[in-house]
Formats: C-alpha cells, sequence, structure tokens
C-alpha cells in the first residue's frame, strides 16, 4: 500500500496583495501570532506523518529556507545565556527527522507548473500539495484527515468546502456522486467559473493529494485561466484515467492570501493561544467599538 512520504509547497509567488510587507520578505514567513505562514503548513505535513518537505521557490525567497536552516549564532546565544525553552523551540522547527529540499522556479508560469517543477524529487510516489496561503486548523489535522482517507482508497484526494456562489471565480470549483457526507467520487472540476458556469458551490481548498500519473497530465495541458499552467487543469485530466475524489474536512480554513483572511487568522489564533488568549480576550473586550 503507498503511503504519503513527499509534501510540495508551492511558495514562489510575489505576494503583491500584501505589498508593501512582501516587498523583501516572503508572503509565506508572515507571522500569524508567532510563527510564520509556511511553518503552520509544514507542521500540518509533519503530523500527517511526511517527512521529506520539497519547497518551491522563486528569487528572493532566501528566508524560508533560512529559517528552516540550523541558526547556529542564534543557537549558541541562547545556549550560553541559559535559555533552555527558547533553544527548544527554535530547534523544533525543524525536527532531525524531517529533509527540507529546495527546488527554483524559474518563471511564474501558474501552480500547476510550481508542482511540475518537483517531479524530479517525487518520481511515481503519490505526494501532497499544502499553500501556506491558506492556513488550515482541525482535529486531527487536515491532512491527516486526508492521509488516512488516501489509506482506504488509495486515489487523489482535493480538500473542498462550501463557498458562497458569487465566490465561485476565486477557487476550483468541483461536482461528482457523494459516497459518504464527507466523500465524493469526481466527475466535473472547473477553474474560477463564474457563478452561473459553477457546476456546484464546493470550492478546492489549499489541500490536495495527489498521484504521480498528474505530472503527466499537467505536462501536457494548454495553458489555461491567466495564461497559466494550471494544476487544476491537470487534475481534470487526470479524471479521465484515475479515481479522483473530493474531501469535505473537518476544521477551518484562514483565507491568508487575503488581507481580512490574515487578519481574522491572527485574532482567532490569538485568542486560542494558551500564553496570550486570556489577556488578549481582555483586550478586545475593553475596546470601544
Amino acid at each position: 500500500m503507498a503511503l504519503i512520504n513527499k509534501a510540495i509547497f508551492p511558495v514562489a509567488g510575489l505576494g503583491t496583495r500584501f505589498l508593501p510587507a512582501t516587498k523583501a520578505q516572503p508572503k509565506e514567513m508572515l507571522p500569524v501570532v508567532d510563527k510564520p505562514l509556511i511553518q503552520y503548513a509544514v507542521e500540518e505535513a509533519y503530523a500527517a506523518g511526511i517527512r521529506q518537505m520539497i519547497f518551491v521557490n522563486g528569487r528572493n525567497k532566501r528566508a524560508i529556507p533560512d529559517h528552516f536552516d540550523t541558526a547556529f549564532e542564534l543557537e549558541t546565544e541562547l545556549e550560553n545565556a541559559n535559555k533552555r525553552e527558547l533553544l527548544s523551540l527554535v530547534r523544533s522547527i525543524k525536527p532531525d527527522d524531517m529533509e527540507c529540499i529546495y527546488i527554483r522556479q524559474p518563471k511564474a508560469m501558474g501552480l500547476g507548473h510550481a508542482v511540475l517543477c518537483a517531479q524530479c524529487v517525487v518520481v511515481n510516489e503519490p505526494f501532497a500539495v499544502l499553500l501556506a496561503d491558506d492556513l488550515m486548523v482541525g482535529k486531527p489535522p487536515v491532512l491527516k484527515q486526508m492521509v488516512d482517507q488516501f489509506a482506504e482508497w488509495q486515489a487523489s484526494i482535493l480538500a473542498v468546502q462550501e463557498v458562497p456562489a458569487e465566490h465561485t471565480k476565486r477557487y476550483g470549483i468541483v461536482a461528482g456522486s457523494a459516497i459518504s457526507d464527507r466523500l465524493m467520487d469526481l466527475t466535473h472540476m472547473v477553474e474560477k467559473p463564474a457563478p452561473e458556469e459553477a457546476p456546484s458551490r464546493l470550492g478546492v481548498a489549499g489541500r490536495y493529494i495527489l498521484t504521480p500519473g498528474v505530472f503527466r497530465e499537467i505536462a501536457t495541458q494548454p495553458r489555461g485561466v491567466g495564461g497559466e499552467i494550471q494544476l487544476t487543469d491537470g487534475i481534470a485530466a487526470l479524471m479521465r484515467r484515475e479515481k479522483v475524489f473530493a474531501y469535505r474536512y473537518e476544521g477551518k480554513r484562514y483565507d491568508c492570501g487575503s488581507k481580512e483572511g490574515f487578519l481574522q487568522a491572527n485574532v482567532e489564533l490569538a485568542l486560542q493561544h494558551p500564553e496570550l488568549g486570556a489577556s488578549f480576550r481582555e483586550y478586545l473586550q475593553a475596546l470601544d467599538f
């Protein structure tokens, strides 16, 4: 039985919606409370049993490998100052059994192209794709839920959620036949349709488990919406050869690719923080809106 051992993180985007904050730092390094977005995604993959993290990055993204690298000077300083708790925290960012691989995407040609760039590492294994813009919170973690589903079905699985009709043009939208209240056998998928053309209101969230057959489909697709090589088009083509399922995950997604979603994530996760939550709640209650 195939297992999921590799995860791809497409992190080459310019983050223009967050300018000027992203002029000199990757959007994936923007902090939500006390951790950057990319760390939340990596921790989710690690919790799902994945140990090989593949980052498809671009120019000016050195902060991401630096974040997951060993910081000898910082660790030495913390050790000399006997700050054991902080030292343990810094070392926990990259556990010893986790491997990080960095691949350059030479041109911004779309999500499908970013995934295709990692084929040389993934080769013929099933793999996960996590978009750090989508901060997902679930118990168990959303990707762990999907890995468990993959263990049963051994087929590609996409995380989906119901979206407002007016938002269908922001998502890949899917349709199919229900297998259970959470799982659907897909028959149709379209990238960012207008509301009147959408086959349903189920939008693909930023978590995927894909079989390696998708690489061939991506590689043979013409450019799609926005003149880019779309992952959605590759998956839609894969559906003609293999089963592809949609999974309604248990949990909450914060769209941290938007300023509103990013602020919501900061507020809600701060309220849940074991050290900050109580005092932050008091602060919010005291505000005069």
